[in-house]
Formats: structure tokens, C-alpha cells, sequence
């Protein structure tokens, strides 16, 4: 790739862009992966103090495992992608909420993978993605 290309304001090509889609939603889903784990690691201990919707700590925890875990996994294979980025929306808009008021460095990490997951709900998954074996 010439220097030109590198800095050209042309959009990639289709194959490209679903590339860095992939990229993006595996990387970004991954990281979000490890926080649902640790916390289904840690769900006797956690379900106890986990109420940020006062829904019971149970329940409440058990609805974060869903997005943070079952929901990435979906999202990484590209399943039902824009369906399952919205309990992801969720989740870090309840976190965001939790943290609200205590300055940005608390909120910064729900912030992130808010946008993250936003951005996935509006481009959907690309073409290197299980949807697009089903939808074709």
C-alpha cells in the first residue's frame, strides 16, 4: 500500500470493512467475555450485594451473566448479532447509571463498551459472521 493509499479518505472495500468488523466485535466481546466469567465465577458471593435495580441480587446478577457471557458469545460468531447487542446496551447503561456521579474515570470502562456495543447494533455483524450464513 502506497503512503496515499494509507491516509485515503475512500471507504474500504466491502471485504475489508466486514474484516474490521470481525475484528472489532471479537476483540471488544472478548474483553466484555472475561467480566460475565468472573462474575458467574463469583455468583454465591457476588448475588449478595449485586441489586443495582433492586430486582434482587439473584436476579439482577443472573441477567448480567446473560448479556455479559451468553450475549458475547453470540455476538463474537456473529449470531443474531444486533439482537444480542441490546441486553450488552443495557447491561452497561445500568452500569453507567451505578457509576454516574462518581467522576468519569468510574464511568470511562461502561462508557466504552457502551459505544461499543452501539456501534455493533448500527453496523450489525458484517459479512464474516453466522447471520450471514443464515440471512445470505
Amino acid at each position: 500500500m502506497s503512503i496515499q493509499g494509507f491516509f485515503s479518505t475512500k471507504s474500504v472495500s466491502g471485504a475489508l470493512a466486514s474484516f474490521g468488523l470481525l475484528v472489532f466485535r471479537v476483540a471488544v466481546c472478548a474483553m466484555m467475555l472475561t467480566h460475565g466469567l468472573a462474575k458467574m465465577s463469583n455468583f454465591a458471593t457476588m448475588s449478595k450485594h449485586f441489586d443495582p435495580l433492586g430486582m434482587g441480587g439473584t436476579l439482577s446478577l443472573s441477567l448480567v451473566i446473560f448479556a455479559e457471557v451468553f450475549c458475547s458469545i453470540a455476538v463474537i460468531l456473529g449470531l443474531f448479532t444486533r439482537l444480542a447487542a441490546i441486553p450488552l446496551i443495557v447491561a452497561m447503561s445500568v452500569a453507567l447509571s451505578v457509576h454516574a456521579g462518581q467522576g468519569v474515570a468510574a464511568m470511562e470502562l461502561a462508557l466504552l463498551y457502551l459505544t461499543c456495543f452501539t456501534a455493533i447494533l448500527i453496523t450489525g455483524p458484517g459479512s464474516y459472521s453466522v447471520d450471514r450464513l443464515i440471512w445470505k
